[in-house]
């Protein structure tokens, strides 16, 4: 079989299970088989982390890179495979496969070196580094959570690759919903990104079929909700704005609306993508989005487009998934 029928009949399958009954957490990449050699760079050079300019994407399941200025042209791929890929400042957050059931988190060097291992349950979801290089991130779908009428959930775990301080899951945070203490056992969070301080961070939280903007404090392990019907927030470069998807009428049925949210105003701008995106927007710079859409067959493609509403969307990089800038 195929990488591209491979990942066809893994659509089918997750298609089914990733609602996860009234919570929509986003598309998992499952390595339902193991995955092919890899492809033949067209590349010269080695993938590294290095900051420059060029993108981190996922080639057929392995690490790769192609310079900004020319992304669909040659690409440099690495024998590091990865099911999520995101990397700033030289470190790089991989999830990868440990066996045929298992997965890990890999903390990369600028080489794409493994600097930290960690197993994680379930299936790798997302995945982000902060801007710093020093907090790295990670989401996967678990499944027998009695709460959940589908029996999956999810887990979100944090890293401090500096003093080694790990957050397995963030539902040991304490919440504040709508300015009110709030505990509840169905309470899931998925898609953290990480502000300047390297403390603060922003994600989904759900719970009651609903789901909300968190912004986090690490230090002291808490939460507070800001808006309703934000997923997967990505924060621009400077810290101003949340791309994110928003559910369409607030139904993850009907698929997702990417779309910037500005943390001043709290005002929402609806991106000129109106296919369905479910992925964690990644800010290619102050001004354009990149995200994976997959074609009918399960390929995947990287597209962006603009922050603020205008232009048109465009192909960035063929057959490939989760896009990072090497900043």
């Amino acid at each position: 079989m195929t990488a591209i029928s491979t990942r066809a009949k893994i659509g089918v399958v997750v298609a089914s299970a990733v609602l996860l009954g009234s919570v929509a957490a986003g598309y998992v990449a499952m390595a339902a088989e193991p995955a092919p050699p890899p492809p033949p760079a067209t590349g010269d050079q080695a993938v590294t982390l290095t900051p420059g300019p060029r993108l981190l994407a996922i080639t057929d399941r392995y690490v790769s890179t192609v310079a900004t200025a020319d992304p669909a042209g040659s690409r440099t791929v690495s024998g590091l495979e990865c099911l999520r890929v995101y990397a700033a400042a030289g470190t790089g957050v991989c999830l990868k496969p440990e066996t045929a059931w298992s997965y890990q988190m890999v903390v990369l060097d600028v080489a794409l070196r493994q600097t930290r291992a960690i197993s994680v349950p379930g299936l790798p979801n997302r995945a982000r580094v902060s801007a710093s290089g020093r907090m790295v991130s990670w989401t996967t779908f678990v499944g027998g959570d009695s709460y959940t009428s589908s029996g999956f959930s999810t887990r979100t775990g944090i890293l401090d690759t500096t003093t080694g301080v790990t957050v397995a899951s963030l539902e040991e945070f304490a919440v504040t919903l709508n300015g009110r203490s709030y505990r509840h056992p169905d309470v899931n969070y998925w898609g953290v990104t990480f502000t300047a301080d390297d403390n603060r961070f922003y994600a989904t939280l759900s719970t009651g079929g609903r789901r909300y903007l968190v912004r986090g404090d690490l230090a002291a392990r808490t939460v507070e909700t800001l808006k309703e019907n934000v997923e997967c927030p990505s924060l621009s470069p400077d810290g101003t704005r949340l791309a994110f998807k928003e559910a369409i009428d607030a139904d993850p049925a009907k698929g997702w609306r990417l779309s910037v949210l500005d943390l001043t105003t709290m005002r929402v701008t609806a991106t000129a993508e109106t296919t369905s995106v479910d992925d964690q927007a990644a800010w290619l710079d102050g001004s354009t989005l990149a995200y994976t859409l997959r074609q009918s067959d399960g390929r995947p493609d990287v597209w962006s487009v603009p922050a603020d509403g205008s232009g048109t969307p465009r192909l960035v990089i063929p057959g490939a998934e989760s896009p990072s800038p090497l900043t």
